[in-house]
């Protein structure tokens, strides 16, 4: 081979080697795979919720147990009459610091003696009253703690607290007194009541003749309807609190007297 062949073919294998080197770094490098033994970075725990808005309870509510309907007959055992032929005057609601004196004042001027329907509270808050009432020598009777219109339909526990707290309250304010009757408020009546009342040593004290004075009717009209419906022995039904009472003042001015002379007038034991 002549000296230009070989010169030739070295110069060919100088550029064929170079060209092989060029293709094989020009190739893609591929990323070195993560080792299995290296920790990987810790993942981001999630933010908690927000915190719910907190809402009070809602209070819960009390369904008292329905009351039983009372019934429409009166219960045995209620006293209505004086056993004698003197008319009992009775006077619920109070004692009243306004009527309440201007009945004693005109009971005291006949000469004539009542009785006197207490409600609890308000012998707490006007004991003087009371203590007057038995110092004229009226008599007491127990009308409930806050006149309670349902009270007879109520369990005998609740009738026994509410009739208990209230003639310790008459006691409270005329120390020594005796409280010998019950009067439902409303005349509304059951057998429940009455057997409680008597527990507690007392009458249930009921009446003959209303002339519905609560009702707020004229003088004229509580005369006419006490004047018509009044036999001897008759327990009258009038109010000394609970409201304006001026026409029971009114009315009472004429009533006290002519009852005496007619039938005479007693205080009940």
């Amino acid at each position: 081979m002549s000296a230009r062949a070989v010169l030739a073919f070295g110069m060919t294998l100088i550029l064929f080697l170079g060209a092989c080197g060029e293709r094989k770094s020009d190739g893609p490098s591929k990323a070195a795979a993560p080792s299995p033994h290296a920790s990987a970075p810790p993942s981001p725990k999630p933010s908690p919720p927000p915190p719910k808005p907190s809402v009070a309870p809602k209070p819960t509510k009390i369904t008292p147990a329905p009351l039983r309907p009372l019934p429409h007959k009166l219960p045995e055992g209620l006293r209505r009459s004086t056993g004698v032929r003197a008319v009992a005057l009775t006077f619920d609601d109070g004692p009243d610091p306004v009527w309440t004196p201007k009945i004693l004042d005109q009971l005291r001027r006949a000469k004539a003696k009542a009785t006197f329907c207490v409600v609890g509270t308000r012998a707490r808050e006007y004991p003087e009253l009371v203590a007057r009432i038995v110092r004229e020598g009226h008599q007491l009777c127990n009308h409930s703690w806050r006149h309670d219109m349902d009270l007879a339909r109520r369990s005998t526990a609740e009738i026994r607290a509410d009739l208990t707290r209230t003639n310790r309250a008459i006691q409270a304010a005329a120390p020594g007194a005796k409280v010998p009757f019950y009067r439902q408020p409303g005349g509304r009546w059951s057998a429940r009541v009455v057997a409680v009342s008597k527990q507690l040593g007392m009458q249930s004290l009921h009446w003959r003749v209303d002339p519905q004075d609560w009702d707020k009717p004229t003088s004229t009209t509580i005369k006419r309807r006490v004047n018509g419906a009044v036999r001897p022995g008759a327990v009258v039904l009038l109010h000394d609190g609970g409201g304006n009472r001026a026409a029971t003042i009114a009315a009472c001015a004429h009533l006290i007297g002519a009852l005496k002379r007619h039938y005479g007038l007693v205080r009940l034991t």
